[in-house]
């Protein structure tokens, strides 16, 4: 039975003959797994699992140098920018008193509001800018500078808040001359009836004006006086005096320091040596209240004025007439020298009204308008009722009609 078996000691069907090199392979393989068994490499921890159960991961020795480098690169570029931009209101403050330079630098100054810049730690030096502004009152109403001045006073309106009582009530005293007074240069009709409005308004929150007021009026007025006589006086008699003295003003100032004192310096000095008497009474803010009240006066004298100036603008008029009117009514709530002032300009404006009930105008001239005036011009003219026939009006044809 054996010899007749013929596949006896062959490969099954399905098996391939393996070749010697697949053997070699094979072999290889065997031999290459036995020695990793022999010696297992260890397997390294997953990165991601580790780092989320520690609380707190080691800092690399770069991010810890790198750090504090930064925070303190941080603050230096803070101060800096702080520091350059008070360095930038104080030469904004010193550069604006020129009026060449005001429109530039006036400029600036707004660009400081809207970039927020101007902070409660830096609103006593934007502050200084604009009392420096207002060190002459009537700059700002100067024709080349006017719109400059109403631009920077209008923007400084949405940082009053930054500033103290004392500031505020500075900055709507001069919001008065350099925002309301401007307003009436206007040449539109609805803003000069809009701003006689606004001094109407003020007028009426003036309190009425004691006695005091007036003595107080006229004490100022008379140290006005005498401190322009006594400069008069001191720039004539300069020479004369300094040979005069001779020694003796060597005696009384050996190092010279009386001579770099000018005399508003010396003026200040009494002042402030009085404001802090005041003070020390108790009495600051009552005095502050004064120089407020004072200055809006004088600010709503400087409004009346120049709308007093633009009567000659006939739409102007009536708005004129209505503002001076409500100012005589008011009266009372000004000073002695303010009420005559204002007596006058009702004179004068009742005056005019005369004239214009009258038919002139005001320059003594009839008021007539257009169509009055073309039917005076056309009234003696010759003008022929035929078309290119006696050019003198004489309705004469001699040359072709025979």
């Amino acid at each position: 039975m054996a010899e007749d078996n013929l596949f006896q000691g062959l490969p099954p069907p399905s098996a391939t003959p393996l070749s010697s090199n697949s053997q070699k392979q094979q072999q290889q393989s065997r031999e290459s797994t036995a020695a990793t068994n022999k010696h297992p490499s260890p397997i390294p921890p997953p990165a991601l699992k580790s780092a989320l159960k520690r609380s707190n991961p080691p800092e690399t020795n770069s991010e810890k140098a790198t750090a504090p480098g930064k925070r303190i690169r941080f603050k230096t570029i803070t101060d800096v920018a702080e520091k350059q931009i008070l360095d930038a209101m104080q030469k904004i403050a010193s550069h604006i008193k020129n009026l060449t330079k005001f429109t530039k630098a006036s400029k600036l100054a707004i660009q400081l509001i809207q970039a927020g810049s101007v902070k409660p730690g830096t609103s006593d030096h934007f502050f200084a800018i604009l009392e420096a502004a207002m060190s002459s009152p009537t700059a700002c109403n100067d024709p080349s500078v006017r719109a400059d001045y109403h631009a920077l006073f209008t923007a400084a309106q949405d940082i009053a808040d930054c500033f103290n009582d004392k500031q505020k009530n500075l900055l709507t005293t001069w919001t008065t001359r350099a925002v309301v007074a401007n307003d009436l240069y206007t040449d539109d009709s609805f803003v000069f009836s809009k701003t006689a409005g606004r001094v109407k308004e003020a007028i009426s929150n003036l309190p009425i004006a004691t006695e005091d007021d007036d003595t107080e009026e006229a004490a100022s007025l008379k140290d006005e006086i005498e401190m322009a006589d006594k400069d008069d006086t001191n720039k004539q008699d300069m020479s004369s005096v300094a040979q005069l003295e001779g020694d003796n003003k060597e005696d009384d100032d050996p190092f010279g320091l009386d001579a770099l004192i000018p005399s508003k310096l010396k003026k200040d000095i009494k002042t402030k040596g009085k404001k802090d008497a005041a003070s020390k009474n108790g009495n600051d803010g009552g005095e502050e209240t004064k120089r407020f009240i004072k200055s809006q006066r004088e600010g709503l004298i400087s409004c009346l004025e120049i709308a007093a100036n633009r009567y000659k603008t006939p739409w102007c008029q009536t708005v004129i007439d209505i503002l001076v009117k409500h100012a005589f009514d008011n009266v009372a709530r000004f000073t002695s020298r303010q009420r005559n002032a204002i007596e006058k300009l009702w004179a004068s404006i009742r005056e005019q009204q005369i004239r214009r009930k009258q038919g002139k105008s005001v320059t003594g001239k009839l008021d007539v308008n257009a169509f009055e005036s073309l039917q005076t011009k056309y009234a003696n003219e010759k003008i022929s009722i035929r078309r290119a026939v006696g050019g003198s009006g004489d309705r004469r044809a001699s040359q072709w009609l025979g």
